[in-house]
């Protein structure tokens, strides 16, 4: 079976570019509510509902571009490439940053969030997509599951940038530095894309086999190994499922009349919507004022948002890192059983300690928060891997675009009102998330199946798919059942040239 090799972690390395881009565009509002300057600039009083609207508002703004960016996703990448896509969402991406950094007006901010927003909504969907295609069976939970740990990164240095910011005597520099420093991220994608191939799954899917397998041979081929039978195996399997696939349309209407294709669109777009139902970014979005809320300082707020960003990334870090030994199913259980117990507690101390100067009761609200997305992480770190993974060539992009639709639509569900929550309803709004996380532990029990391991050509059996071919235990060679020793003729470029003429 392949390893990771140096161009294994290259591709890897430029391709966390993008997901640490969409990180550091999806946080810079949660600082920026906790700077003086911004309130200062636009006559805004941070402790009224009229502001608190405002607030939700730019974030629905940029989470409702996101899921439109999540729709184009497919159509770009199906169309152009998946590299050519990722180059046209940094530009939308840098476009809509440097817009932001630069807006005078509240209708600006709406505006040119949304533009950014469709960026960062395509770079969410691309990442996993991308990453899947490329990453060895063995390795792919670490690889694909790496896109939220450098969102995280992009999360720790806005924070840390924001912190700088806040000290600066220039009021309006505070703000709108750290928006403007949104731009990084996609101009090293842009400059990255010269270093990584296109997709072979999507090479091999539009007929060019042959730069398809000169490809898989530098992703997926061990230097140790006596020849290249490993990456021809993968070749084989590879073209042999993408002409069975192709039997059928790969529309979104056939997606949702296919039984085996309507079952992993409909079980991934309730997946990632409850993920959101869990309440991650009603708690991160609005981060400094849940803090500040608690009786602590703006200063404070986002010291500690710096250190809650540091302990989210090692988190999904460390779940990263077990994905592919204990499966996807079984994390996504721990997590979805252990929030809501953390969800509770945090209700139950915010109803005793909010409001009062009991130093110890609200300093135990912020270790209840911290422990929150610590565990919240078991859930983040196998949903964007299990998404990606569980649709065929033909429809995996599209599959991606209804996911992240759905995630985005959850987080303008249950993040946008969290402002207005925080003022009303208090801590009433762990509440909810708490129930909503049980009812996501029912359905991950009984609907969501294991995927570790498993190459992503075989993945359709679990879902009632037929599977043309099967790799061995090695990878070095495939075979027509899994009960059967009988091994199939591996492919070759040269024969698929043949069959051509």
């Amino acid at each position: 079976m392949a390893k990771l090799t140096s161009y294994n972690l290259k591709v890897w390395l430029v391709v966390t570019i993008a997901a640490f881009s969409w990180g550091f565009g999806a946080s810079i509002f949660a600082t920026s509510s906790g700077q003086p300057g911004f309130y200062d600039y636009f006559g805004l009083d941070p402790t009224s509902r009229h502001t608190a609207n405002i607030l939700s508002a730019i974030n629905a703004c940029f989470f409702g571009g996101c899921a439109l960016g999540a729709l184009a996703q497919c159509y770009a990448s199906d169309w152009v490439g998946r590299r050519g896509a990722f180059a046209i969402s940094a530009c939308l991406t840098l476009l809509g940053a440097a817009l932001v950094a630069g807006s005078v007006q509240i209708a600006e901010l709406f505006m040119f969030r949304v533009v950014q927003g469709i960026g960062s909504g395509m770079i969410l969907g691309l990442v996993p997509l991308y990453l899947t295609e490329v990453a060895p069976p063995k390795h792919r939970g670490l690889m694909a599951g790496s896109t939220q740990f450098a969102g995280g990164c992009g999360y720790i240095v806005n924070s840390f940038a924001s912190i700088g910011c806040y000290h600066s005597t220039n009021l309006s520099l505070s703000w709108r530095l750290p928006l403007a420093c949104a731009c990084i991220g996609p101009l090293g994608l842009l400059a990255g894309l010269f270093f990584i191939p296109e997709s072979p799954r999507y090479l091999v899917w539009r007929g060019k086999q042959e730069k398809a397998y000169d490809i898989l041979k530098l992703l997926h081929h061990d230097p140790k190994a006596p020849s290249e039978a490993d990456a021809q195996a993968e070749f084989t399997q590879i073209i042999r499922q993408v002409e069975l696939d192709k039997e059928d349309q790969a529309t979104l209407v056939v997606m949702f009349q296919k039984p085996s294709w309507r079952r992993r669109s409909i079980s991934v777009m309730i997946l990632l919507f409850m993920q959101q139902a869990a309440g991650t970014y009603g708690i991160t979005n609005y981060f400094p004022l849940l803090i500040q809320s608690l009786g602590m300082t703006a200063d404070l707020a986002l010291w500690l948002f710096c250190v809650y960003s540091v302990v989210a990334t090692l988190g999904i870090g460390a779940f990263i890192l077990v994905l592919d030994r204990y499966g996807r199913r079984l994390l996504l259980l721990i997590g979805f059983a252990t929030v809501p117990c953390i969800l509770l507690a945090e209700a139950l101390l915010q109803w005793k300690y909010q409001g009062t100067t009991s130093t110890g009761g609200n300093g135990t609200c912020v270790l209840f928060i911290f422990l929150f997305i610590i565990f919240f992480q078991a859930i983040d770190a196998p949903t964007f891997v299990w998404m990606a993974e569980v649709f065929p060539t033909a429809i995996r992009a599209k599959g991606v675009s209804l996911g992240l639709f759905a995630y985005f639509v959850g987080t303008v569900t249950f993040s946008t009102p969290a402002a207005v929550a925080l003022q009303s309803i208090k801590w009433g709004m762990f509440l909810i998330y708490a129930g909503l996380c049980v009812v996501s532990l029912i359905g991950v029990y009984f609907f969501l199946p294991e995927t570790k391991g498993i190459p992503v050509e075989e993945i359709g059996a679990l879902f009632g798919d037929t599977v043309a071919v099967y790799l061995t235990e090695d990878g070095t060679n495939i075979i027509e059942d899994k009960s059967s020793a009988y091994h199939v003729e591996l492919t070759t470029v040269e024969q698929k040239a043949e069959e051509k003429v």
